[in-house]
């Protein structure tokens, strides 16, 4: 495991840190690959209770990292389809992973990183974080993660949010249901604890069965995600090669205004 993710045992706790403060925790694939194998190893270890997945520094994880985003631009389709496939496992696993999932969200959140936060079972945030998934600024739309976020946020708020990549608060996450609560930052870490006293109270086959029967009734199937999974990796492979993704995904990397966007 790479050092891009830190992995700690607090009992029966695993706590998964992503761990690139200086690019405030952006994806690569890396960075990917690490924490699906973390989220594995939690997952097959029976003294693991519960995870808990934050960030390094004042971020929790701002999307695609721009180094990784600038050769997935210059890659083929096909290249883009096998790079989205490898971060829909990683949400996908998080999604149906047998043990608890708390997100301690102790800053910002933008593109895949919303997504991890919709994919733990109990998401809880500071009250300075900001979230986006501003995706279609750059002429792309977010896929992979779409269904976390729907299913955590709701289809009209998801509306509203992909097609207007509009940045919002800790108090608008929450009021949509992407966190679950949102704390002071000095209180972040107590409001956790608790979660996680509450969590250890439960039978442990009882609570993995519990997360089952609720994904279950809610419509959430392992096998239907990874058809979705497939379907959304070819979009946003598509969409990454066409003018526009191209276009977008160029004025992003150069810090200049797309054409799309009216000048003064």
């Amino acid at each position: 495991m790479t050092d891009s993710i830190l992995s700690e045992r607090r009992g029966a706790v695993a706590w998964l840190t992503l761990n690139r403060p200086q690019i405030h925790n952006a994806f690569d694939d890396a960075l990917i690959a690490a924490l699906t194998e973390a989220l594995a190893r939690a997952d097959a270890d029976p003294a693991v209770r519960a995870v808990v997945l934050t960030g390094s520094g004042s971020c929790f994880s701002a999307g695609a990292d721009l180094n990784w985003m600038r050769g997935m631009a210059g890659a083929s389709e096909q290249e883009n389809r096998e790079d989205s496939l490898r971060l829909a496992r990683l949400m996908r696993n998080l999604q149906f992973l047998s043990k608890p999932t708390i997100a301690r969200v102790n800053g910002a959140a933008y593109g895949g990183g919303v997504g991890l936060v919709a994919c733990c079972d109990i998401a809880i945030g500071v009250d300075t974080a900001k979230f986006a998934l501003s995706e279609v600024k750059l002429g792309l739309v977010p896929a992979v993660i779409s269904p976390y976020v729907i299913a955590a946020i709701g289809l009209r708020e998801a509306r509203r949010l992909f097609v207007s990549g509009e940045v919002f608060d800790a108090a608008e996450a929450h009021r949509i249901g992407l966190l679950h609560a949102v704390s002071t930052g000095s209180e972040l870490d107590e409001a956790i604890e608790r979660q996680l006293h509450f969590l250890a109270k439960a039978g442990p086959l009882a609570q993995r069965e519990a997360k089952q029967l609720a994904l279950r009734i809610g419509g959430a199937d392992p096998a239907e995600a990874e058809r979705i999974d497939t379907e959304n990796a070819a979009l946003i492979a598509r969409l990454r090669v066409s003018p526009e993704g191209q276009h977008g995904l160029g004025a992003f990397l150069d810090k200049r205004a797309p054409a799309w966007v009216a000048q003064p």
